[in-house]
């Protein structure tokens, strides 16, 4: 695994998303809680590219799983 380390926010960004603070939280407000049958790739609300982007990413193990993994718990908990 890469051990290059992101900010939280920065996954925003990389997902073409605003990354500001009440951004994030509003997100996480608009799309929680995610059902626990359903993957975080799966769930209806990330456009196509997004999906792939964050399965991809658990697949490789890549550089950006801890901060997907972060998103994935913050939309659950909620």
């Amino acid at each position: 695994m890469d051990s290059a380390h992101h900010p939280f926010h920065e996954l925003f960004a990389q997902l073409g998303l605003p990354c500001d603070p009440p951004s994030i939280a509003q997100f996480i407000r608009a799309h929680s809680p995610l059902p626990g049958h359903v993957a975080l790739a799966d769930a209806a609300f990330w456009t196509a590219a997004q999906a792939n982007f964050l399965r991809e990413t658990w697949q490789q193990d890549a550089d950006w799983t801890n901060q997907v993994d972060q998103l994935n718990k913050a939309l659950r908990a909620h």
